[in-house]
Order: structure tokens, then C-alpha cells, then sequence
């Protein structure tokens, strides 16, 4: 996985949205918070609400200005909403996301997030070389701070290879089912479906045709076709032992 971004807030407001930046930062492996001028920071609270991060929280790097919190930094790229006269480069996030990732080659790259209420200023955003807009529904189009990060992180994630991560594999694997097991799921649920009287008003030779093929989409495994052939037992025997079969005149 290569180097992360720097993720800098600038001004932020609310600690909550602080601590979820934190916790955003942790599950997308960004490695570097920078904070310019919070109006509210306690360690204690923000790894309360973000749990698991206390290493992140005491790795926050603390400035005075934009200006500083990017001193050494090559390549910044800031998450506006704001539409611009000026020529200015725009992207969406995944692209902008590749753009990051090719230029950390180079040195480091910074993503920088504004306030909640007004974002940034002009003489802030000047100060990035790309803007990063995130479409959203034109009658709605105001993002929480928290939310436009975790949309512009996941992309950095996924750009920096995320997504080539294997997904877990189930912790016991099982063999497809075999024919033989299929055929006594069906004789079974067809004997618990009689024991219901399910065929009173329907073709038994329909329904039958009809869950085989639902379990044939379904593609069962070894241990999926044992339990819901065990399902269908249980129904049979339910209704054997209260006495409400047809047998038995239930």
C-alpha cells in the first residue's frame, strides 16, 4: 500500500465531526491528520466517539494557518462545493483520488477539508492546486464535512490499491452440494409441505418443479442443503408429534 495523504482540517467547528474525520482516516489507512485552528479539540472525548484511533489522535499535527499545515507539502487538492469564475482545475473525487495517488510519488499531497459552516476562504482555497467537487442532487446539495471525507478517502483507498484487499473468506468452506443431497431435500420438503396440506388447492408436481428450481439458483453448498433439508424434517416431525398431520386428521 503506498503512503498516504495528509488529511488537514481547517477551522473545524464540531468535535464530533473531528472525531469522525479520525475515525474516516483510520478505516481508509490515512496516516496523517492536520489541524488549523480547531475551535474545540479533547483527545479523551474524540477517541470516546472514535474508537480504536488513540494512535492517529496523538500523531495530529496542530498549525496556525493553511499556510503552514501545507509548508511541506507538494500537491494539495481541496474538497469545495463551491462553484468558481475563476479558471481553476475541478475533478471529482475519483479522479482527483488517481491524480493524488500518482503525485505521492513525487513527495507528499495533502487533502484539505473547510469548515462546516462556510468551508474556506478564497485566499485558502488559492492556496490548493486542485479543486475536488462531489456531484450531489442539485436540490440538496450541501455535504456534512464527515461525509465529504469519507467519500473523498474511500477513493484514495481504492486508488492506492483498497480494493485488491481479498475479501474474507467464509470460515469453513464446504463442498457444492451434491445430487444425492438435493434429491432428499426435496423428498423431505415435499413430505413437509404434504404434512401441511400445502397441496390441498395446488399441483404437487408444479410446486416441486418450482423450489427445485429456486434451490437451483440459490447454488447450495454441502452444509446449506443439509440445513434446510433439516427444516423440512422438523416441519414433518412438528406436525407428527402434535398430532396435526392429515395422517392424523389435524
Amino acid at each position: 500500500m503506498p503512503d498516504s495523504p495528509i488529511l488537514v482540517l481547517v477551522a473545524p467547528q464540531d468535535i464530533v465531526n473531528i472525531a469522525s474525520a479520525v475515525r474516516i482516516a483510520k478505516n481508509f489507512g490515512i496516516e496523517r491528520m492536520r489541524l488549523v485552528k480547531p475551535e474545540i479539540f479533547d483527545a479523551y472525548r474524540i477517541e470516546g466517539i472514535a474508537h480504536n484511533t488513540a494512535d492517529l489522535v496523538e500523531r495530529i499535527e496542530f498549525f496556525d494557518s493553511l499556510e503552514g499545515a501545507l509548508a511541506d507539502v507538494s500537491f494539495t487538492a481541496v474538497l469545495t462545493g463551491r462553484e468558481r469564475a475563476a479558471k481553476r482545475r475541478a475533478l471529482r473525487p475519483r479522479a482527483a483520488a488517481e491524480e493524488l495517488v500518482a503525485r505521492m510519488a513525487t513527495g507528499p499531497v495533502a487533502v484539505v477539508a473547510g469548515r462546516e459552516d462556510s468551508g474556506l476562504t478564497n485566499d485558502e482555497l488559492d492556496r490548493c492546486q486542485l479543486l475536488v467537487t462531489i456531484s450531489t442532487s442539485p436540490t440538496h446539495p450541501s455535504l456534512n464535512l464527515a461525509q465529504a471525507v469519507a467519500i473523498m478517502a474511500h477513493e484514495l483507498w481504492v486508488a492506492r490499491g483498497g480494493d485488491a484487499i481479498p475479501l474474507k473468506p467464509p470460515r469453513k468452506e464446504a463442498a457444492p452440494a451434491t445430487h444425492e443431497q438435493l434429491e432428499a431435500l426435496f423428498g423431505d420438503w415435499e413430505r413437509a409441505l404434504r404434512s401441511i396440506e400445502f397441496f390441498k388447492t395446488r399441483q404437487t408436481e408444479s410446486v416441486m418443479r418450482s423450489l427445485r428450481e429456486i434451490v437451483y439458483r440459490g447454488d447450495l453448498d454441502g452444509r446449506e442443503a443439509s440445513l434446510f433439508r433439516a427444516m423440512g424434517i422438523e416441519v414433518t416431525r412438528f406436525m407428527e408429534r402434535t398430532g396435526r398431520g392429515p395422517a392424523n386428521g389435524g
